[in-house]
């Protein structure tokens, strides 16, 4: 039995992701002259819900000065004035280490906004600005989409997002001054990079060592949607990235009644054979890019069986802020306003259509964090069916089965278990029942419908 050796803090975590300026109700432009509005402490109203849920690491989106939603900066080394000040941050960072919560922001280094100061000296001094390099493509002799006397590239097509040139050096040395700030003034924990698979890899090797130099426990995860994930979870690189193919998995497997889709993922990915079995993957159910979870599903109870498989299958959970009441939205062709709202903590957890589904998420959370197999375990499956589904996680002292049923009616399963010589399955998720084992099977009369039993062996 190969034993897992993870010993870092974010393998043991429960993550929340906020979108700031959403979340807030922050306008949507910033007119860079109002006076600072502290909406950022509109979070401390939640910290008691985060520890309920049993959250311990927190996220928060783009939170520096930019000009719309953030992705824009216009200034690494400001929190939003639509936010507040850096005190604002550097406070709220120390309520949330006091309470045992560590702290992500989101690290924007492939492209800033056409409001950056580096950018704007290029749009006044032309030819004669300091920074014409700074930025990847710039050339006087074309015109941009704006009609700048200057064309350069933009991220993925959009001229609001200028991409900035990494292979320069005093972009990257500027750069890691502004994280060289994070870390001292705001006690951050680690960075989620944006676009992480658009970032020139060898910028990635100097951010982690200087990460790493100034707190060797620092975590960095990348935003990362299609490729091959060891090309970036190393270690020279990052110590994890989004796993958007179990992400796509996770709600389709129900929406479209096909657990095979999600065993195969799970079996290629984590299985003996799998490509990222020794990789820790940030693992989610939705986020504010994405459709929420809840506007996926044909059956919204399906809610249920998807939050059990995404806090027992391997992975590091994150929730994204509002989704564990199953709130709905949708994103259109011109706005992700709808996966981003401002959200009131009374209204959401006594109106939401699922108010049962964030104690669920609890309790699934503290199964998670006293089992050392649904955080370091090997993966096994077990069972597949349409809408049936089994797999063990193991180490060498625990072993913990896992049986999900998507059906509207009561399923039996029947299972082999994985380790000899023990004698009954104890479930941790329905009140202590248990199962005998014979013959190294055992018989689960019933999982009751959209539900799970998480089962330790003994």
């Amino acid at each position: 039995m190969r034993r897992y050796h993870l010993t870092h803090w974010a393998y043991d975590s429960v993550f929340y992701h906020i979108y700031p300026l959403g979340f807030c109700g922050a306008p949507p432009e910033n007119d860079f002259s109002s006076p600072a509005d502290h909406r950022l402490e509109l979070i401390y109203d939640w910290l008691e819900h985060l520890r309920n849920l049993g959250v311990n690491a927190l996220y928060l989106g783009p939170l520096f000065e930019s000009s719309s939603h953030g992705y824009d900066t216009a200034d690494y080394f400001r929190l939003d004035r639509r936010l507040g000040i850096n005190k604002s941050l550097s406070d709220l960072s120390s309520i949330l280490h006091q309470k045992g919560i560590r702290l992500i922001l989101d690290g924007v280094f492939n492209h800033v906004g056409r409001d950056f100061w580096a950018f704007r000296d290029v749009l006044e001094r032309r030819e004669q600005s300091a920074y014409g390099d700074w930025f990847k493509g710039l050339n006087f002799h074309k015109r941009s989409p704006y009609n700048d006397p200057f064309s350069y590239e933009g991220w993925n097509g959009h001229y609001n997002l200028v991409k900035l040139n990494l292979s320069n050096s005093s972009v990257k040395d500027y750069l890691l001054q502004a994280v060289d700030l994070w870390i001292r003034e705001f006690d951050i924990d680690g960075l989620r990079l944006d676009v992480a698979d658009c970032l020139d890899l060898t910028f990635l090797k100097e951010l982690s060592a200087f990460c790493k130099n100034l707190r060797t426990d620092f975590w960095l995860m990348g935003e990362v949607i299609h490729g091959d994930y060891r090309k970036w979870v190393n270690p020279e690189t990052l110590d994890s990235v989004t796993n958007y193919v179990g992400y796509k998995g996770l709600y389709s497997s129900h929406a479209d009644k096909n657990y095979f889709e999600l065993a195969y993922t799970l079996n290629r990915q984590f299985g003996e054979e799998g490509l990222y079995r020794n990789l820790s993957l940030y693992a989610f159910a939705d986020n504010h890019d994405v459709n929420r979870v809840a506007s996926q599903l044909k059956n919204p109870v399906h809610l249920y069986p998807l939050y059990c498989l995404l806090f027992t299958v391997p992975g590091i959970p994150s929730i994204y802020y509002g989704s564990e009441w199953g709130i709905e939205g949708k994103r259109t062709s011109r706005s992700d306003q709808a996966l981003r709202p401002r959200l009131d903590l009374y209204e959401v957890s006594h109106n939401s259509p699922h108010r049962d589904l964030s104690g669920a998420i609890s309790r699934l959370a503290h199964i998670r964090r006293h089992s050392e197999a649904l955080r370091y375990g090997n993966y096994r499956q077990l069972l597949v069916k349409p809408e049936q589904f089994s797999f063990a996680r193991q180490t060498q002292e625990e072993c913990v089965i896992v049986a999900v049923n998507a059906a509207d009616k009561p399923v039996p399963f029947e299972l082999a278990i994985p380790v000899t010589g023990r004698k009954q399955l104890i479930d941790l998720l329905n009140q202590g029942d248990r199962f005998p084992v014979h013959g190294g099977k055992a018989r689960i009369h019933a999982v009751n419908p959209c539900w799970a039993r998480i089962m330790i062996v003994k």
